[in-house]
């Protein structure tokens, strides 16, 4: 069977209290033009590359201000996972952003089991932090011990990823994807064994087990995306990141989530947005149409 998210609760939990307070505070902040605001509320965290200068990177390849933001989506029925992903819009690249702190522990699990070892307590420390609050420090720490880009880029060819090219030297968040990549990923993650787009099993139950469970226990001002299509569960990691060169966004999620008896796997990669809040909004509209269609032709 695959893997089950924790319930959503049928309450009103301190998670959902989290988040109308993190909407709150947004409509706050966007009233008072207050980025403090937005990063006491938690919708805006720290930078989805490795420095402060590497969030605003200059990109030419990226909008202008004047571009329409751009969406895709890819969603794959884990209870049916020999069908191809369902894909919405041009299966392009974008960047990660965040997102990418799940690909850097898949990397670092698997290279310790390559080596017949677990995560050292610090190793743990750091991915927990990395994950659960999408620490920066601890993301840039990880992503020197897997080696950076080469290091990532040797265990996802393992993993079956054809199209995600890490970032140069630290940049981390500057990694390009694309949604079906995204799936892939989460393929390895979420489906039984371990299980690779190549159909290898390649991460350990144990492996899988501890990057699933860190992703259900997202801080509460960091729980929109993909979440938005669930009605029982979820497992997530977003990225945020603001382009120096424009002033848009890349806001990505991806995950895991439950809708009626069926359990998916949702990426959906976005740039071009005007604003943190629009791309939240257009990345949780675009997930729950993919999931709808996702059901409808299940």
């Amino acid at each position: 069977m695959p893997y089950r998210p924790n319930p959503r609760p049928t309450t009103r939990s301190t998670s959902t209290r989290g988040r109308h307070g993190r909407r709150a505070g947004l409509r706050a902040a966007l009233l008072t033009g207050s980025i403090a605001t937005l990063l006491a509320v938690g919708v805006v965290g720290p930078a989805a590359a490795a420095t402060g200068t590497s969030e605003r990177s200059a990109d030419p390849a990226q909008p202008t201000a004047t571009s329409k933001a751009r969406v895709t989506t890819a969603v794959l029925d884990l209870d049916h996972p020999a069908q191809s992903p369902q894909v919405r819009g041009n299966d392009v690249p974008y960047d990660t952003a965040s997102i990418i702190k799940v690909d850097i522990l898949a990397t670092l699990l698997l290279q310790a089991q390559d080596a017949g070892r677990g995560l050292t307590q610090q190793e743990r420390t750091r991915a927990e932090a990395m994950i659960e609050h999408s620490d920066n420090d601890a993301a840039t720490a990880l992503w020197r011990e897997i080696g950076l880009a080469p290091g990532l880029e040797a265990v996802n060819k393992r993993l079956g990823l054809t199209s995600t090219v890490g970032g140069t030297g630290g940049m981390w968040g500057l990694t390009r994807t694309t949604a079906t990549d995204q799936i892939r990923l989460l393929r390895a993650v979420f489906a039984d064994g371990g299980t690779s787009a190549a159909g290898e099993p390649v991460l350990t139950t144990t492996s899988q087990t501890y990057i699933r469970t860190l992703m259900t226990r997202i801080s509460a001002g960091q729980s929109w995306g993909v979440s938005a299509a669930s009605d029982a569960g979820w497992a997530l990691k977003n990225g945020w990141l603001q382009r120096s060169t424009t002033g848009l966004w890349d806001i990505n999620s991806v995950g895991q989530v439950t809708s009626g008896t069926h359990h998916y796997l949702v990426a959906v990669l976005s740039d071009g947005n005007a604003s943190m809040p629009d791309g939240i909004a257009a990345v949780e509209r675009a997930a729950r149409t993919a999931v709808t269609a996702a059901r409808a032709a299940g």
